[in-house]
């Protein structure tokens, strides 16, 4: 099974891949074991897909069995069979023991000169907006800013996302599109298209927009029309989250969750919690277990399954409101979510218990590098007792969360303010 790391940066073994030329798959066997003996499992999984020579090499000299029973101290007759390991399975595994029990390395910088509220993560590359008048794409390899892309006119960005070509985003009224070779093609709103758009997802070509007025309208990128109109009567949308399989879900002010299908203009499910008050803020969707996460303005976090259109669980993990809530793409054991508090929180997704509360040490920050563009610090992160008064830890601890990003042992949160910060789980 292939790993794909769908955002955060590269690790050693990724960027190996990178740059790998085409003389390397003839290094010899005992060579290449001996340089695999250094790497730990996660790297060596890695390894397995940079090509077929490294894959074959790991498998025959069963490297990765050799890693596993070193990490696990398991006994010499435990997984003998190559068959026996799931390369995608022992990456989950190790992402969720370093989220709970790795050290905590924090990398911020000062991203934009007014605020900054909003942030997208894709294959290394940030995309930071929303409260400035410019979006900036990141490396997060260099903290290098690469490409700065300005708003038109005095709109203001009010929700973004990017792929490999493009960047689109809910400007005013009207859905831009920014080509990453620096072109920008304006989709102008015909009078009324937009009453008032709160949030924008797409998954090409439709872009979908959730308005104040409870609907959400689905455009085509490319013809530049509205296609459809599907009415949820839920009240205003504050958030939406797009699947695979053509199904959206949209989350309103006033608590519900409504289940939408391009192919018809009425909403397929409505849900919503009989057992707490409060707006739902964010909410994303986990394409392989069919499961919805959802977190709310009174602090909790809900789990609802697609299959049954019921809710499995829902549980108050904050005193606050909750902003922002990910997973990654392949992960079915654990999510983070943050919010007004600034505690980042590690959530099983079966139970919704939290796993691990985490905030920045107070004992100062180092300079790690400094350019022409941004100077880096550094600092410590710690984690805290599920059972500590929040509002007794120093701010300065724990700036508000207003969006997260979730890459292999990684976290960026964007607080509302200048900053951006990189959380990095690292787990021997």
């Amino acid at each position: 099974m292939v790993i794909t790391e769908t955002s955060g940066g590269e690790s050693s073994a990724r960027k190996m891949r990178r740059r790998v030329p085409t003389s390397i798959e003839s290094l010899d066997a005992d060579i290449l074991c001996i340089i695999f003996s250094f790497l730990n499992l996660f790297d060596l999984v890695h390894c397995t897909v940079v090509c077929n020579s490294w894959n074959a090499v790991i498998k025959r000299l069963k490297l990765l069995q050799a890693s596993c029973r070193k990490m696990h101290h398991l006994g010499s007759t435990s997984l003998e069979r190559p068959a026996e390991i799931d390369v995608e399975d022992f990456a989950m595994k190790h992402h969720k023991m370093a989220l709970l029990r790795g050290r905590i390395d924090i990398e911020r910088w000062e991203a934009h000169s007014h605020r900054v509220s909003q942030c997208r993560m894709k294959k290394g590359l940030l995309l930071t907006g929303v409260g400035d008048k410019v979006m900036r794409l990141w490396s997060l390899n260099s903290y290098k800013c690469m490409e700065e892309y300005s708003l038109p006119d005095a709109s203001s960005l009010i929700d973004f996302d990017f792929d490999e070509s493009k960047i689109v985003g809910l400007v005013g009224t009207r859905i831009s599109i920014w080509r990453r070779n620096g072109q920008r093609s304006i989709f102008p709103s015909r009078e009324g298209t937009i009453p008032r758009g709160l949030c924008m997802r797409y998954i090409d070509p439709e872009a979908v927009v959730g308005c104040e007025d409870g609907t959400a309208r689905v455009f085509d990128m490319y013809s530049k029309t509205c296609s459809q109109i599907i009415r949820t009567n839920g009240g205003p949308i504050t958030c939406l989250s797009l699947s695979d399989n053509q199904l959206f879900l949209s989350g309103s002010s006033l608590g519900r969750i409504t289940v939408s299908d391009p192919l018809s203009d009425q909403p397929v499910a409505t849900l919503k919690s009989t057992i707490t008050a409060g707006g739902i803020q964010t909410i994303c969707f986990n394409q392989r277990s069919n499961l919805a996460f959802s977190g709310t303005t009174a602090g909790y976090v809900s789990c609802w399954d697609l299959r049954k259109m019921g809710q499995l669980w829902e549980k108050r993990v904050s005193p606050n409101v909750v902003y922002s809530i990910q997973q990654l793409r392949n992960d079915t054991s654990v999510m983070v979510a943050g919010g007004i508090d600034g505690v980042l929180r590690v959530i099983d997704q079966k139970s919704g218990r939290v796993l691990s509360s985490c905030i920045m040490d107070d004992n100062g920050s180092t300079t790690l590098r400094r350019s022409n563009q941004v100077v880096v610090e550094k600092r410590r992160g710690k984690r805290v007792s599920q059972d500590i008064e929040i509002d007794k830890m120093e701010r300065k601890t724990r700036p508000q969360i207003s969006c997260l990003a979730m890459g292999m042992k990684k976290v960026v949160a964007a607080h509302s303010g200048k900053f951006i910060s990189v959380w990095k789980f690292n787990h021997s």
